[in-house]
């Protein structure tokens, strides 16, 4: 692969590379690097981490010239060659099949583990991408380098890891993490891991999926909804770790607003409770066709106002549908959380209200529905700010920072400190209780 990039990273979305890999006047680096990306889940699949994953890796691979030697895999559990090939396409590159079972998962991330490093690409490669940090271990033993993709703080989340990921993140041949919000990066900057090897790039969408704008009338008709109807759309998850409680609640209080919300698999809880409520409706896990049609049907489009999805589960840290709803220009409203502020303003490109606080939230909706020039602000700021969390961009940041940590020396570690040894000890013991008692994995945050 080679990488071409832009001193200034943080801009807009990146032109394509040059036809040829020419190195600009202004200092552009070229350097080409063969990358083996890795990931333990059979593709395709509807989950967060798998488009993050496959468009990132689709797209840094594009930053190559096509008149340059260009060496990029995808190491993934494959069923059979059919499933192989379908995941070639997705990923748009060449597919190594993992040597591992694809049930049970616990099995299937062990065995593309073990049997990675006995891959001629493994060999080949300058370097592993992964988000998993078994296969960042595996990788980092077998003389590999290695770059880490994640959003979870899981420092934070599982204490007792936390001798292993810094030893992982301290070796001379970990190259750096990805985290995909300020939030997570500075969970393991708490390490002491050096600030070089720590770096925040947020998650992207891809335009295409939504299409040209539609007309907001246009689309509420396209989806079956009354003239003058005022919408209140919610895409993704429909599930108790949403935070979606409040907006049944949120329905009640407003009877003449209409509550969409779209991703429904027919067996949650929210979905049972929300059957009694006449102004809310209930729509099934859609393609992305159909999805645009939603979004662009919204007077609100909405992330649940809610700490839950951060504080008590730990599974969200900025929802993926965050850039999509930016890149429809329809004003957002979302909860005032730490992780939402790194991309949303309130007042300027969204509304934020106060986690879980009913009155917040229901005149932040009131707000937006009464005040149609605000509506048209905030989605026009949006619509701008979408323009630098494409994948693209995306891909753009991480090439940068790939080239510059290729040609950096090692990063040595501070020690490990008494103190940090304290507080290791007392987060495990919180840790373990709170696995007896609620069989939870994660440990949510203590603020």
């Amino acid at each position: 692969m080679t990488l071409c990039y832009l001193p200034a990273v943080n801009g807009p979305e990146l032109p394509a590379p040059p036809a040829t890999c020419r190195r600009p006047d202004f200092g552009s680096i070229c350097r080409a690097v063969k990358i083996l990306f890795t990931f333990e889940n059979p593709l395709p699949n509807t989950q967060a981490d798998a488009e993050v994953f496959v468009a990132t890796a689709r797209h840094l691979a594009a930053f190559t010239s096509h008149a340059c030697a260009s060496r990029a895999w995808l190491h993934v559990p494959a069923s059979d060659e059919a499933s192989r090939a379908e995941a070639a396409g997705l990923a748009g590159m060449p597919v190594v099949r993992a040597r591992a079972p694809i049930r049970p998962a616990v099995l299937r991330h062990l065995c593309c583990g073990l049997t990675l490093p006995f891959r001629q690409e493994f060999r080949d490669a300058d370097l592993v991408y992964t988000r998993n940090l078994w296969i960042a271990w595996i990788a980092l033993l077998f003389g590999q380098r290695v770059m880490f993709d994640h959003y979870r703080p899981w420092p934070d989340q599982i204490p007792p890891l936390r001798p292993w990921i810094r030893r992982i993140f301290c070796h001379r041949r970990f190259l750096g993490s990805i985290s995909h919000s300020e939030y997570t990066r500075g969970k393991y900057l708490e390490l002491q891991i050096p600030a070089e090897k720590l770096h925040c790039v947020h998650n992207g969408f891809d335009p295409q999926r939504l299409g040209a704008q539609v007309p907001l009338d246009v689309s509420k008709q396209q989806i079956g909804v009354e003239e003058g109807a005022r919408t209140v759309v919610y895409t993704g998850r429909i599930n108790h770790k949403k935070g979606l409680e409040r907006v049944l609640e949120a329905a009640k209080r407003l009877p003449d607003h209409l509550f969409i919300l779209v991703g429904a698999s027919g067996s949650s809880t929210i979905e049972t409770a929300a059957k009694g409520i006449r102004n809310v409706r209930i729509v099934p896990w859609q393609q992305p066709e159909m999805l645009a049609r939603y979004i662009f049907a919204a007077d609100v489009l909405l992330i649940p106002p809610s700490a839950k999805p951060l504080a008590e589960f730990g599974s969200t840290v900025i929802p993926l549908k965050l850039y999509l709803y930016m890149g429809s220009g329809r004003p957002i409203l979302a909860g005032d959380t730490p992780d939402v502020r790194e991309i949303l303003e309130h007042g300027r490109n969204a509304l934020l209200s106060r986690p879980d606080c009913l009155d917040d939230f229901v005149a932040g909706i009131l707000e937006l529905t009464g005040d149609e020039s605000l509506g048209r602000r905030l989605g026009a700021a949006s619509l701008a700010d979408s323009r630098q969390f494409t994948w693209a961009a995306r891909a753009g940041k991480i090439a940068a920072i790939l080239a510059t940590r290729l040609a950096s020396a090692p990063t040595a570690c501070s020690a490990w400190g008494r103190a940090q040894s304290r507080d290791w000890i007392r987060q495990s013991l919180r840790w373990a209780i709170h696995l007896i008692r609620t069989r939870s994995w994660v440990l949510p945050p203590t603020n």
